[in-house]
């Protein structure tokens, strides 16, 4: 019957994911190198747009979690929302104050944290309180969430008590192993306390209750584990975390099978949701899935372009383009480059060309699974590689304090080849970042990508000044 498969609408990928075979906790270097889908993904002629190519959340943030593995350096304020106003907002500035387990500050120690996160600050008191107060959080990666909700549970563990005690689902097989190591990172020194995988692909004997107190999964084996197989005994769980509710309710049935396991979870039970962002979808299932929550949102960044002086370079063709960027190349130090491309092709020739001429340069695009990028991406920020030319699957989130300069090779255009203001400012935030001043070459080499760049310079009501690459002098000006 239909209604018995509960993991019906669990992605593909994890579908396929070869047998766990222990309770252990895993080394993440255990999960295979997949896309989200579960394949590879095939080559194509590399015409494909980046746009047509679109990123899916899982990715991106898998992306996010694999190069990001120290805080980054978050300007956006916090704004609370109490459940009850009229209580007293506490917020720590050292973890000392959070009176934790001694195993467990020591364990955070050990991970590098030396004082709590912006968001940390506000939401691990509340996670620790007692009795548990439950939260809706807006972190994205980078932030210390997930090293927030895991001290959370780790907490509030009785190691004694040989059951499932806290319960965190992610959307997807590769999401569920990231935090699964930041839990075995933290609990280093308390191994006492043990972690169970509820992915599909990990088979497991009917009715034989687990003794691991924290259970850490996907929605459709998770509500397998509870209701099919009875490994779980939700009634008896304290914590349940729901991480990346942005990426859950985007994938098709992860919404309702996180609500089915809500509902069979005690009264009492702390509710912890986290979300990169609070799209009115994500509102309604949040508020469905936390009763009477405190609040914490980051308020939106000013995003200013004060920072970055922007010009464009007229030019003819590609070629064109190369010789302009070349003369810049020539005329200025760079200390390290991110170009961006509209496709694979294009990406592929230019990098071609740069080595040519002596360029240490990172190639970037969408056919590479996560974890390829995301080592491109580390040896890129280690500065192995000056120059990373990529398709818009790098725009958001990378922070690279060496990039100086920041080159549209093509402008950006949304799937309907309109001009796409978001991306351009989250192409050309890559550099002006910490504090410093940065630079942005646009090319343009057309009336249309002209019309383009007039769009987007009403947008943002910054002036984009003209570029002569074909006078040294006034490149040299730009740089100082």
């Amino acid at each position: 019957m239909a209604t018995d498969s509960w993991a019906l609408a669990v992605d593909e990928q994890e579908a396929t994911t070869k047998s766990i075979g222990s309770l252990r906790i895993m080394d993440v270097g255990d999960a295979p190198v997949l896309c989200t889908n579960g394949r590879t993904k095939p080559i194509d002629d590399g015409d494909k747009s980046d746009e047509e190519e679109k990123e899916d959340k899982a990715t991106q943030s898998l992306l996010n979690k694999l190069i990001r593995s120290n805080l980054v350096n978050n300007t956006n304020q916090v704004e609370v929302l109490q459940r009850d106003p009229n209580s007293p907002l506490y917020s720590v500035k050292t973890f000392e104050e959070l009176r934790l387990k001694p195993q467990l500050l020591k364990g955070v120690y050990e991970m590098g944290f030396n004082r709590p996160s912006k968001i940390q600050e506000n939401a691990l008191p509340m996670m620790l309180a007692e009795p548990p107060q439950n939260l809706i959080a807006q972190s994205q990666s980078g932030t210390g969430k997930t090293a927030a909700f895991v001290l959370a549970m780790l907490s509030h563990v009785d190691p004694a008590l040989k059951w499932t005690q806290c319960l965190c689902i992610s959307p997807t097989y590769e999401l569920a192993l990231q935090t699964g190591k930041v839990i075995e990172q933290m609990g280093k020194f308390y191994p006492e306390v043990t972690l169970a995988y509820a992915v599909r692909g990990h088979r497991m004997e009917r009715g034989i209750k687990i003794t691991e107190q924290i259970v850490i999964g996907t929605p459709g084996t998770v509500l397998d584990w509870c209701i099919k197989l009875k490994l779980i005994d939700p009634k008896k769980i304290k914590v349940f975390v729901l991480d990346e509710a942005d990426v859950m309710i985007a994938t098709q049935g992860h919404q309702d099978q996180s609500i089915r396991i809500q509902r069979m979870l005690p009264k009492g039970c702390q509710m912890l949701l986290f979300s990169a962002t609070f799209e009115e979808s994500v509102w309604k299932f949040a508020e469905r899935i936390v009763p009477d929550p405190n609040i914490i949102k980051l308020k939106r960044e000013e995003e200013t372009l004060d920072t970055i002086k922007q010009y464009y370079v007229l030019c003819n063709s590609k070629e064109d383009k190369f010789n302009a960027l070349c003369n810049i190349y020539g005329a200025i130090t760079i200390a390290q480059a991110m170009i961006f491309c509209h496709t694979r092709k294009t990406t592929n020739w230019l990098a071609g060309q740069m080595s040519k001429e002596g360029h240490q340069v990172a190639l970037l695009s969408g056919e590479m699974v996560v974890e390829q990028r995301a080592a491109v991406i580390e040896r890129f920020r280690e500065g192995k590689e000056k120059v990373l030319i990529t398709t818009n699957v790098c725009a958001r989130g990378i922070d690279v304090e060496q990039v100086s300069v920041v080159i549209n090779f093509d402008l950006p255009l949304d799937k309907d080849n309109n001009p796409d203001n978001e991306t351009y400012l989250h192409r050309i935030g890559r550099t002006g970042r910490f504090g410093k001043r940065g630079l942005a070459i646009n090319m343009v080499d057309s009336q249309r990508s002209m019309e383009i760049l007039k769009t987007i310079e009403r947008h943002f009501n910054k002036k984009i000044l003209r570029l002569d690459t074909d006078d040294l002098d006034e490149i040299e000006k730009i740089s100082n």
